[in-house]
């Protein structure tokens, strides 16, 4: 065989060729290494935005992520593994009350999850609003937690050695405008599910303004290369389609949401909060085998049992105050009507200026800042009445949080409510 070089490699591509399994994986193990130099994995990955990949080029690329580092193994653990992953949105608070309800209901859930960027929050950050708790743990804790009946789950961050390359790449795609292809997106998101060592997986891949994926075609592209990666990897996959034009829940921000996510737990909390948090555990109890209902499971209190159990296995007081802003600033209705539109990526970007977001990793975040929404489409609202609270430590940033929400509600005098789907479609 002819020795591999990167430039025929991307030359390759360029031209509409299909690689080859050892083109792959020398060029991933290289790029790993550091024999295949930036320059050259930029130009590959703008090769495949063009081109594309076929299906059994995206499996051996994620493969070879996967590779890159070390796997997880959970297989002798008592009870069957199932973790979700979801693309991320605008208060996308769903993992929070679904890790510990799938593990009341029987499951080992090992979520890894990771930080904010931008006007997504990150399930890390919310976490770590609660005083005490760690985002950082062995795998040999991960492997007690999960085994002990009392609890069962645990979100955390991952290590370093899994996927290694994919994170390299995403670093990498995040500053030569690549980060749009599918292939490499289904890839990085699977590489590391695939690697964290779960049987089964369970996708919520998010379409509307304040998702990546705007459109109901392009989530669905999305969400069958995944279903694809992890079936021909040998993890039960499903994926479902869910809307994000409206922010999730009525808050969006850290500690707020880990508040709303308790009402949740505590039998309570939005409609649509509830709604999928069931929809997603229904999917991921079957996923595991299981025969039960998991709202008869929160509506008897074990899952606030599991929560209360996870957050103090990882250093959490469950029972501490949560952290609120220094300042808070009310927007108001300017007409009586029916709230027809908050728009989820106005939301999340005044989220963010508030200070619950980062502009780039490793950057603090504010616990308390955020925004409470008094109403949501479909909603009747009186002039002058609150539509939305926003929270932060530095009042500066009002200004340009309220610039942000200027287009982001829409009141009409006389539409009558016309609630959207929720669920948009299931892809297995």
């Amino acid at each position: 065989m002819a020795a591999l070089d990167a430039v025929s490699v991307i030359t390759g591509k360029r031209d509409g060729g299909e690689l080859s399994d050892a083109q792959i994986d020398w060029v991933v193990d290289g790029f790993t290494r550091g024999i295949v130099a930036d320059e050259q994995m930029s130009a590959l990955a703008m090769a495949i935005l063009w081109r594309g990949m076929t299906r059994r080029e995206t499996a051996r690329w994620t493969a070879a992520m996967i590779a890159s580092g070390s796997r997880l193994d959970f297989t002798d653990l008592p009870r069957p593994t199932v973790d979700k992953h979801s693309t991320g949105g605008v208060g996308d608070k769903i993992t929070l009350p679904l890790a510990p309800l799938v593990a009341a209901c029987g499951a080992a859930v090992p979520q890894l999850s990771g930080r904010g960027l931008g006007h997504t929050g990150g399930t890390l950050d919310k976490l770590e609003s609660i005083p005490g708790w760690r985002a950082d743990v062995s795998v040999a804790r991960m492997r007690e937690i999960l085994a002990d009946p009392a609890i069962g789950a645990v979100v955390c961050a991952a290590g370093a050695d899994l996927a290694p390359a994919d994170k390299r790449l995403y670093a990498l795609r995040d500053v030569t405008g690549t980060v749009e292809s599918i292939p490499l997106i289904a890839s990085s998101i699977m590489s590391k599910k695939i690697a964290e060592g779960t049987a089964a997986l369970v996708l919520d891949v998010k379409v509307g303004s304040g998702a990546f994926m705007k459109t109901v075609d392009g989530a669905r592209d999305l969400a069958t290369a995944m279903v694809e990666l992890g079936r021909d990897a040998g993890v039960k996959t499903v994926a479902l389609l869910t809307a994000m034009d409206t922010p999730l829940g009525r808050t969006a921000g850290n500690a707020l949401e880990v508040a709303e996510s308790i009402e949740v737990l505590a039998g309570g909390g939005p409609a649509d909060v509830v709604e999928l948090t069931l929809t997603l555990a229904r999917e991921m109890v079957a996923q595991a085998g299981l025969n039960i209902d998991p709202a008869d499971v929160l509506a008897d209190g074990r899952a606030m049992d599991h929560w209360r159990a996870m957050i103090q296995a990882q250093g959490g007081d469950p029972d501490a105050p949560l952290p609120t802003a220094r300042h808070t600033e009310i927007l108001r209705a300017e007409s009586t009507g029916i709230l027809t539109r908050l728009d989820a990526m106005s939301v999340g970007l005044a989220t963010w200026h508030l200070g619950a977001g980062r502009t780039r990793q490793g950057e603090n975040v504010q616990a308390g800042a955020g925004i409470e929404m008094h109403a949501k489409p479909g909603d009747p609202v009186q002039a002058g009445q609150p539509l939305l609270t926003l929270h932060t430590d530095t009042p500066e940033a009002f200004p340009t949080a309220l610039t942000a929400l200027e287009d982001a509600l829409t009141i009409n005098p006389t539409t009558e409510p016309n609630p959207a789907a929720l669920i948009l479609a299931r892809i297995d």
